[in-house]
């Protein structure tokens, strides 16, 4: 006799607990669409129908989210909806771009085509993102290992060094008794708690300041854009965005107008978003993009306006594009080598001057009373 028993099955208040983490609590990576996208593709090229294809993808997917993101598509295909209808319903996993790529190779059936044009666009994110996220990585390691050290040095390590100076009658030099004031406020947990209950709600309201006022959000952004530096890698960021989303968009056929319309969604920043929708509807009125984009000289350079320009008379905009797409995204790549080269020098120069400010306080005092006998 077999000891296998059969599986017990939930029961429709569990089902609706697992569903509800499931939704909201999981995350689907860019690399598990990547290789959902890739292998339905191959499937479709291999012969097989697109519920097939999904519902072998429904099977293989291992991410829960996604895997019963497909099933729900199958069903919605099934039922008689276009693909790219029922993508349109999960916008948290598919945005709209490459629902609309996708839409479009349906309506021109070359769906295979805008399934690999999809790849591309999200491999070519996926990359860009990743170099930002992973030159910010050390920066952002240092920095807390650095506050970390600070708060264990004033809480703990200081206030036993600053007891030797409560006998002493002489003035304390004034590094001394800042150094002092400072240990003495630190010291104590309440303080502590205050202070993180500050920060926490000065960082609170800003994120909360720019969801809710856009006024606010365009201000911060303006001066993010003019910043020494991060002014540049922002600029660059964007124009890859830019470039990359609207070769793709005029590539799968679609009219430019919405195109350049889904390209602004595309940028992080508010003033490229204003820039690129005013510029939409300009197109509409028989404006060329270069022309609009011109008026914008701190946002978009004069190879971007002119190389657009070159696209526009000899009818090959997406191919031109793509190479400022290319030449954006490697200028950001260096930008970020060099910003993790360029920010450790600082961080241990910053790091070295408070080392030396505390070893000043400390020392300075010891020294006037040892000359005083």
């Amino acid at each position: 006799m077999s000891d296998e028993r059969p599986k017990k099955e939930s029961s429709p208040f569990e089902k609706k607990i697992n569903k509800f983490f499931i939704n909201h609590f999981t995350k689907v990576k860019t690399i598990d669409k990547i290789f959902f996208l890739e292998h339905l593709k191959t499937m479709l090229s291999a012969g097989l129908s697109l519920i097939e294809g999904l519902d072998v993808l429904s099977k293989e997917i291992q991410n829960k989210k996604l895997n019963s993101v497909i099933n729900e598509i199958k069903i919605g295909v099934e039922n008689g909806s276009q693909f790219s209808e029922v993508l349109t319903q999960y916008p948290k996993v598919f945005p709209p771009i490459y629902v609309k790529m996708i839409a479009s190779g349906e309506i021109s059936g070359k769906l295979e085509g805008s399934l690999e044009q999809v790849m591309t666009q999200m491999k070519k994110n996926y990359e860009l993102t990743s170099t930002i996220h992973g030159a910010l990585i050390y920066p952002a390691v240092i920095v807390v290992a650095i506050s970390a050290v600070s708060v264990l040095m004033v809480t703990f390590v200081l206030p036993k060094l600053m007891v030797m100076f409560d006998d002493v009658d002489a003035k304390l030099p004034l590094s001394t008794r800042i150094l002092v004031a400072i240990t003495d406020f630190m010291s104590k947990p309440l303080n502590l708690i205050l202070i993180f209950l500050i920060l926490s709600t000065i960082v609170g309201f800003f994120i909360f300041s720019l969801k809710k006022f856009p006024k606010f959000k365009r201000f911060i952004h303006k001066i993010n854009v003019n910043l020494p530096i991060i002014g540049k890698i922002i600029k660059q960021i964007n124009l890859a965005r830019f470039s990359l989303t609207l070769s793709s968009l005029l590539k799968s056929t679609i009219p430019i107008v919405e195109a350049v319309d889904i390209s602004a969604e595309i940028c992080s920043n508010v003033r490229y978003q204003d820039a690129l929708k005013i510029a939409a509807e300009k197109i509409k009125k028989g404006t060329n993009l270069s022309q609009t984009l011109r008026e914008f000289n701190k946002l978009f350079p004069p190879m971007v306006t002119e190389m657009i320009m070159v696209g526009e008379r000899t009818g090959e905009i997406d191919k031109l594009l793509d190479e400022l797409s290319k030449f954006y995204s490697n200028e950001v790549d260096k930008t970020m080598k060099n910003f993790s080269t360029i920010i450790e020098p600082v961080i241990i120069i910053l790091l070295g001057l408070g080392v030396a400010g505390i070893a000043v306080a400390v020392i300075m005092p010891i020294y006037s009373l040892t000359q005083s006998f």
